[in-house]
């Protein structure tokens, strides 16, 4: 069998320190450095582009991503609040290595957000794999993983800005969440026997909990707690086929 071989990076930045308005530099840079490292894509968290406002599809700073995309000849996902037909939405965008826009991810499960609800999921063909996308609080809702396994989902990426409940938890709120987290992760790749990549901030909300991890179907790859970075983990697809056979 021939080998199918992708490396994926999921960027763990901190929000709004070389500017305070957007992460323009921020995105660019780890663009870079994802290229360095030899991965295929990178996805970077939820609302990582602007602070304040809401980004159309042909933005001056959505562009310059997709040039940055083109330059390292890498596929990105970038995660903000877009005006689409006039409605508002807090959607995924992925880019091409020749950066074209190849299509978005309108969030369905929404946490507060006031933004309008997205209503299907979506499976995007790259040229190394069909990928699906969720956001942040889809992760609690295991019906929706399961229809991106049923369309093919080889990976499932999930940008994130995932904050805990203060009444969650009596103690140890932020080590609790993660345990939780990182389950939930685990349980969606296993369950639905795909890779599955989450992508969380680091911000100055003291309810963040900045966790981001690459999972297999049995194991964490990788992962990164508590600070800025640059996680990746080739990723061989054949696998997702051998454990099809053997568990369906």
């Amino acid at each position: 069998m021939k080998q199918r071989k992708v490396t994926v990076a999921a960027a763990q930045i901190r929000y709004f320190d070389i500017s305070k308005k957007n992460n323009l530099e921020k995105i660019k840079n780890y663009i870079r450095r994802a290229k360095k490292v030899g991965a295929d894509i990178i996805c970077f968290p939820e609302s990582c582009v602007h602070k304040t406002e809401t980004l159309y599809f042909n933005d001056t700073l959505i562009r310059e991503i997709r040039e940055e995309c083109k330059k390292n000849s890498i596929w990105c996902i970038i995660t903000e609040d877009l005006e689409i037909r006039k409605k508002r939405y807090n959607a995924s965008i992925l880019i091409d290595r020749e950066g074209n826009l190849k299509g978005d991810y309108k969030k369905i499960n929404l946490y507060g957000d006031d933004v309008k609800a997205g209503s299907r999921v979506k499976i995007f063909k790259t040229d190394f794999g069909k990928i699906g996308i969720a956001i942040c609080w889809d992760l609690a809702f295991p019906e929706l993983f399961k229809k991106l396994k049923k369309e093919g989902a080889e990976i499932v990426f999930c940008p994130s800005l995932w904050e805990y409940e203060p009444r969650a938890h009596d103690e140890k709120h932020k080590e609790r969440e993660m345990k939780i987290l990182e389950s939930l992760v685990m349980a969606r790749a296993f369950e639905n026997l795909y890779f599955f990549v989450f992508c969380n901030p680091l911000t100055k909300s003291k309810f963040l909990v900045s966790y981001s991890a690459i999972s297999s179907p049995h194991k964490i790859l990788k992962r990164i707690v508590g600070k800025e970075g640059l996680i990746y983990a080739t990723l061989n697809l054949n696998e997702i086929k051998k454990a099809r056979d053997i568990y369906n």
